[in-house]
């Protein structure tokens, strides 16, 4: 949805401006059990294997991403984990010249594969789009790894805000499904832009962030998606949990709390 009228987009953008606020929950209909995506980041398809085994019916989604496709036998276990009725995110972030990431995300089609993650400018989205298929695209705005000062190192003078908000309206025109964003950016997107975007939001720490995390901007489960996150993304806190299916229950749970009353 648009802005509401009277008072000027750059001043609510101040507003927002290092505040979390909280937005009205998503009103897509997704099954609450799926709005968790476990960051499937191990080593080779067997250990895959085995934490989908013993994660059971606690994890229905999973990303799986650069370092299963470095390690042999990727396409392999997306098969694999379809045939278990695993929905599958493929986080590849496609970054190439148009006609490219085009051919590359064609390939997904016709996999059983839910979401596919791209990069770059309106020509790569817009070629991805065009070519996706059955395959719901979602552009990265803004890595959670990076904060403002790593923006100013890759020469971006912008406010992450005002980045993000650019890179998802884009990604709207383009015909992308979503975006891939912190969940203290989801207000900001759930006030500028249609609600009709997927926000996918990765960096989920249930308790405080260690400092030796390689993620800066964070939220916790709740707060994702009271400001208005779709589906959040949670890797380490699950699987280096000494218990990881039990952990992904209690993500679960706090799920199921925080949309009790709404539609699953």
């Amino acid at each position: 949805r648009k802005g509401r009228p009277g008072r000027p987009a750059g001043a609510r953008l101040v507003a927002f401006a290092g505040l979390i606020r909280s937005a009205a929950l998503t009103p897509k209909n997704i099954p609450n059990r799926e709005r968790l995506i476990f960051a499937m980041d191990v080593a080779d398809p067997q250990a895959a294997r085995q934490l989908v085994e013993q994660l059971g019916d606690a994890v229905v989604f999973y990303k799986i991403g650069l370092e299963l496709f470095m390690s042999g036998g990727y396409f392999d276990l997306l098969d694999w984990m379809v045939a278990r009725g695993k929905k599958i995110f493929v986080d590849l972030k496609f970054f190439d010249v148009p006609a490219t990431v085009a051919a590359a995300v064609r390939q997904l089609s016709g996999r059983g594969v839910t979401f596919a993650t791209i990069h770059g400018n309106q020509a790569i989205m817009e070629a991805a789009a065009a070519a996706k298929g059955d395959v719901k695209i979602l552009a990265v705005t803004v890595l959670t790894s990076l904060d403002r000062g790593d923006l100013d190192d890759l020469g971006f003078t912008v406010d992450v805000e005002k980045l993000v908000l650019s890179r998802a309206r884009r990604a709207l025109e383009a015909g992308c499904d979503g975006v891939v964003s912190s969940g203290l950016e989801a207000p900001l997107l759930r006030e500028f832009i249609d609600h009709r975007l997927l926000v996918v939001t990765p960096g989920i720490r249930p308790v405080e962030n260690k400092p030796v995390d390689d993620q800066k901007r964070t939220v916790d489960v709740a707060q994702a998606f009271a400001n208005g996150a779709d589906y959040i993304v949670v890797g380490r806190p699950i699987r280096d949990a000494a218990d990881p299916r039990a952990a992904a229950e209690a993500i679960q749970d706090t799920i199921a709390r925080s949309f009790a009353g709404a539609r699953a």
